[in-house]
């Protein structure tokens, strides 16, 4: 369909009932036969469509103009994707890789920042293609921690973050130890080539709207095939396919371990390992089976470097449980009413990355061995 085609769809009113029509074809991806079918994750479930339609309305059409950049979150408290980090504040930007644009701001005192261009969005299954990061340690501030960093397709002088001209959009991380305490760092972006005005267009607002469902169903197809995938390892922890990672918007500097969990009530997941000597960070969340972290504003359901109790050797025993095994174990995670759903491990820039030993065992056995100990 053309471009005034769309629009003329627009004017007659029939690209929003294609709108209407694909947003309750989506509620298909819920309702799978490989998906749960227990209460509370059906509910999420709905409740997770109506979240990446809300983030896609904020993707495609309040913050889809890359003339007029401004930095917003794509995953946060109340809407998520993706095994979203706990201890991250995430911003994103659209962009157009033919353009240059500057990043200004303050990096604060986060753990770990990171700056990505990337190409593509998970619409149609899509990937988003990784085009070029920097991070922390190789942007130079000034004594206060401001800086600036030019991005573009073409090499500049100074800060600079590569594109590609297919590029078309920023992902930004910014890791706490402990989000409460600390200052993140502060961005604006401006383009220095700008087109066209900021008024609305209605040839592409016709576009962009058709844009959005799409993402919602890409979205939740993408990661629930990740989940199927994860089911042949159930209650493990193996090493991720990196490149998959990468290509689903992760951070090269970052090492994942993606799971499903499955446990009765009455059952636990230990999860034992020494994380590396050298990593910047390293934490370890639960989240329900469409891969949004556990609700961390009231449940404890992530632990990191340095919230985390080690044993003398420098172990770690993380125990993730409906119910709380004791003060014998302090790294306990609650499921918060979960049967199943998705386990993620990251190491940030490790030299190395050591295995995760994990067994299911029973309440009992945990409040027998803390009670021994």
């Amino acid at each position: 369909m053309s471009d005034n085609d769309k629009l003329q769809a627009l004017l007659r009113g029939d690209l929003w009932n294609e709108f209407c029509d694909s947003l309750k074809a989506a509620g298909n991806q819920v309702l799978a036969e490989d998906t749960p079918d227990d209460p509370l994750s059906r509910a999420e479930g709905f409740r997770y469509l109506t979240r990446l339609l809300r983030l896609s309305l904020e993707k495609n059409l309040e913050f889809g103009d890359p003339w007029h950049p401004q930095f917003y979150s794509l995953s946060h408290e109340t809407a998520k994707i993706g095994n979203d980090n706990p201890d991250n504040f995430y911003q994103n930007c659209a962009v157009d890789g033919r353009c240059t644009y500057r990043i200004s701001g303050n990096v604060g005192t986060v753990d770990y920042l990171s700056i990505e261009t990337k190409a593509g969005s998970y619409v149609g299954g899509g990937d988003m293609q990784p085009t070029g990061h920097i991070a922390l340690g190789e942007i130079d501030t000034d004594a206060e921690g401001n800086f600036t960093l030019l991005v573009s397709a073409s090499e500049q002088p100074g800060n600079w973050l590569s594109m590609s001209e297919q590029s078309d959009n920023i992902l930004v991380r910014q890791t706490f130890r402990d989000r409460a305490s600390e200052r993140r760092a502060e961005l604006q972006i401006e383009c220095l080539d700008p087109r066209g005005s900021a008024v609305l267009d209605p040839a592409q607002f016709a576009a962009q709207l058709e844009g959005v469902v799409p993402f919602v169903t890409g979205t939740a197809g993408l990661f629930r095939e990740w989940m199927a995938g994860f089911r042949a390892h159930t209650n493990q922890l193996p090493p991720n396919d990196q490149s998959m990672c990468l290509r689903a918007g992760g951070d090269p500097s970052i090492y994942y371990h993606n799971t499903y969990w499955e446990l009765a009530p009455d059952q636990a997941l230990l999860i034992e390992f020494t994380p590396p000597k050298v990593c910047r960070v390293w934490n370890l969340q639960v989240s329900n089976y469409w891969m949004e972290s556990l609700d961390y504003r009231y449940h404890r359901i992530c632990i990191n470097r340095h919230n985390a109790h080690y044993e003398a050797d420098g172990s770690v025993r993380i125990v993730v449980s409906e119910g709380n095994p004791g003060e014998a174990w302090p790294n306990w995670l609650t499921t918060a009413g979960h049967v199943c759903g998705s386990l993620l491990l990251r190491y940030v820039e490790a030299q190395d990355h050591p295995p995760i030993a994990t067994r299911v065992v029973s309440l009992d056995e945990l409040a027998a061995a803390g009670s021994a100990g």
